[in-house]
């Protein structure tokens, strides 16, 4: 066998064992993250759920969360009443209707009236308010939502660090790096639960899986 084969198979060699060795710490990075955790899918109840404000503006129906009426959060308590994430990967699955508009609040904290002093991942393809589905509310922003009122979407969103990666319907539409000298002492990436939004009267959104896993630090 010549040298230059001798080279080329040594080269090859090397090549597979570093893409081998990537493939299983990517594996075992993955594999360490936690089972999912279902907040909510049809046929449960809203037990482990809080309402704020206006309770009536949130039902269940035909196995869905129905956000329709004055404004009202959802905060998801947990068994213990202390549910908390801080990097995580969430999907949900929901559907807007014409001029829907709503949220899926991460990092929040339990509060009785008022706006989620939290961050927001925006729920909207058609409502007047120009940040669209899959931006992380006035502070990294999209424009185009992906998809479509009236048909069931998929939205995952992920928060690693100081990063949120949003994905709908399986394409990547959004991704905001908290800068280093951000100062909103409440909404910013740091720690807390979920909630969901009923906007206002005329908004109509379902929402029917909403599950989450715990990352590695």
């Amino acid at each position: 066998m010549n040298n230059t084969v001798c080279r080329g198979l040594m080269a090859a060699s090397l090549l597979f064992g570093i893409s081998f060795f990537n493939g299983c710490v990517t594996t075992a990075q993955d594999s360490s993250a936690e089972d999912w955790t279902y907040l909510y899918q049809p046929g449960e109840d809203l037990s482990l759920w809080k309402a704020t404000e206006h309770p009536e503006s949130i039902r269940l129906e035909d196995g869905n969360i129905v956000l329709n009426g004055e404004r009202a959060h959802l905060f998801y308590m947990g068994q213990d009443g202390d549910a908390s994430w801080k990097n995580f990967e969430a999907v949900i699955e929901f559907m807007t209707a014409e001029n829907a508009n709503a949220g899926l609040f991460f990092h929040a904290d339990w509060q009785e009236s008022g706006w989620p002093r939290a961050l927001e991942c925006q729920i909207n393809a058609t409502h007047k308010d120009h940040r669209k589905t899959g931006s992380i509310y006035a502070l990294g922003d999209t424009s185009e939502p992906g998809h479509e009122d009236d048909e069931w979407v998929t939205m995952r969103l992920r928060v690693v660090g100081q990063t949120a990666t949003v994905w709908v319907n399986g394409k990547q539409i959004n991704q905001w790096t908290q800068p280093e000298d951000h100062k909103l002492k409440k909404k910013r990436i740091r720690e807390g639960t979920f909630a969901l939004q009923a906007h206002d009267p005329g908004s109509v959104v379902k929402v029917r899986h909403l599950k989450v896993r715990r990352l590695p630090q």
